[in-house]
């Protein structure tokens, strides 16, 4: 019984830290800012992905208009 109630509780204790609340990050936009490359900038597919994947991130954690 006691096996249960350990195995119970480690399942809980661990996916606790999983609840991610967005509004917390808030405070952290204040530095960060969306990339916005000209039309003169060559870039490679990879930097590409890479300033879609930051932009993604800051529209959702951040609320930046796309």
């Amino acid at each position: 019984m006691w096996r249960a109630w350990t195995a119970l509780s480690l399942a809980l204790a661990l996916t606790a830290g999983c609840a991610i609340d967005p509004g917390q990050y808030r405070e952290t936009c204040d530095w960060a800012e969306p990339i916005r490359p000209s039309r003169a900038d060559v870039l490679t597919e990879g930097t590409l992905a890479q300033i879609v994947i930051h932009n993604e991130i800051g529209e959702r954690l951040c609320g930046w208009s796309p």
